[in-house]
């Protein structure tokens, strides 16, 4: 991808503009060889591959159903290494380090401590496991001269029955790396209101949560999350696109509901690879968030599963930008958003929106007036 005008960004730029993640899993973003490794030393025999770059494939494929609920199952091999405290101190740490790579700046990565218990760690372990690896991974960050923070969003299950201590076990590391709460899992068949209890807890608590709302299941989904639930963000909200009408001129209408997610500014935590493989879209070209940017609504650029999608933030924004032409302005239009929408406080959001992520983007830009400058100052040397 190469560029010869104004903010259209090349892969080099992509990958060093300051990135914003606040949709990605835990246990679907670990390297291949790491699974690998840890699968020989706890003994687990059931992975279908046995070589990294076989097993990445793997899963990739396997996650290529157009079915969520197949695409779920993949994270049973994932799941399944993750049960003891190195192993997740260690995912952890790869994690941070491997965004940072990327030029990830900020991350609030996710996963359910309910599924990381059969080693015999307690959920407190679990959580203590994960936040001292996180920080482990910003150190190793640092000294390899690259910056990030992350925090870590826990997530209940919604098939399970174990929101409320979830939400609570939130609250209680709220001031030690957890940032929020999440529901995640299947959709049909669970709506988010089967969790109130949790959600009405953390709204007293004066909490953050998000909730995964409108993938794999439609309107419904969305309308019960937001007004039933209270949620601040919407995981994934890719199906608002059908209260939305483009009629042959072009002109567009807004149904009540996607009227009162762009009015309230609710952020949409839009994972174009991932809704691909779940059949949420049907290309990237097509994917909802290009009518969703046009019409300013609050979408966010995510990874969901960066193992199971092969994918990178810096891969989703290059496919947005083949698909979309999108620039380096459009970039820092959906970072912002997803910083302005992260659940830190609002002076350290603000902080990372003018000090880290403006001048970043303001720096890739000026680089094309001085690739400019040099190439006419050749050419005047060769005409000379």
């Amino acid at each position: 991808m190469t560029s010869q005008t104004p903010n259209v960004p090349t892969a080099d730029q992509i990958r060093r503009a300051p990135k914003v993640l606040l949709h990605d899993h835990l246990d679907g973003g670990l390297r291949p060889g790491t699974i690998i490794e840890l699968a020989r030393e706890q003994g687990y025999e059931q992975l279908p591959e046995t070589e990294p770059d076989k097993l990445g494939i793997w899963f990739r494929e396997a996650a290529d159903s157009g079915s969520l609920e197949r695409y779920l199952e993949t994270f049973a091999h994932t799941c399944a290494v993750m049960q003891t405290r190195d192993a997740l101190f260690r995912v952890a740490a790869e994690c941070a380090v491997d965004l940072a790579e990327d030029g990830v700046v900020y991350a609030e990565v996710r996963y359910a401590p309910e599924q990381h218990l059969e080693g015999g760690l307690t959920l407190e372990e679990v959580v203590e496991a994960v936040n001292e690896g996180f920080r482990e991974g910003e150190r190793r960050a640092r000294a390899a001269g690259h910056r990030i923070r992350v925090g870590a969003l826990l997530t209940a299950m919604r098939h399970a029955a174990r929101a409320l201590e979830i939400a609570e076990l939130a609250n209680r590391y709220r001031d030690s790396g957890v940032v929020g709460f999440d529901i995640a899992g299947a959709e049909a068949g669970y709506p988010p209101t089967r969790h109130l209890d949790a959600f009405e807890y953390l709204k007293r608590e004066n909490n953050h949560f998000t909730i995964h709302a409108g993938e794999a299941f439609g309107l419904p989904s969305i309308w019960q999350a937001l007004q039933w639930c209270g949620a601040d963000r919407l995981g994934h909200g890719v199906r608002i696109i059908d209260d939305i009408e483009v009629a042959d001129d072009g002109s567009v209408r807004l149904g009540r509901l996607a009227a009162y997610v762009r009015d309230k500014r609710v952020p949409l935590e839009m994972c174009p690879s991932s809704n691909l493989q779940t059949g949420a879209a049907a290309s990237i070209a097509e994917h909802p968030i290009g009518l969703l940017r046009k019409l300013h609504f609050r979408a966010t650029v995510n990874t969901d599963n960066r193992l199971m999608s092969g994918t990178s933030m810096s891969r989703e924004f290059e496919l947005l930008i083949d698909a979309f032409d999108y620039t380096l302005d459009d970039m820092q239009w959906f970072t912002v958003n997803a910083m302005k929408s992260a659940f830190i406080p609002f002076d350290e959001r603000l902080a990372m929106i003018n000090e880290v992520i403006k001048p970043g983007y303001a720096e890739l830009k000026s680089e094309w007036l001085f690739q400019q400058t040099a190439t006419t100052s050749d050419s005047s040397r060769t005409a000379g």
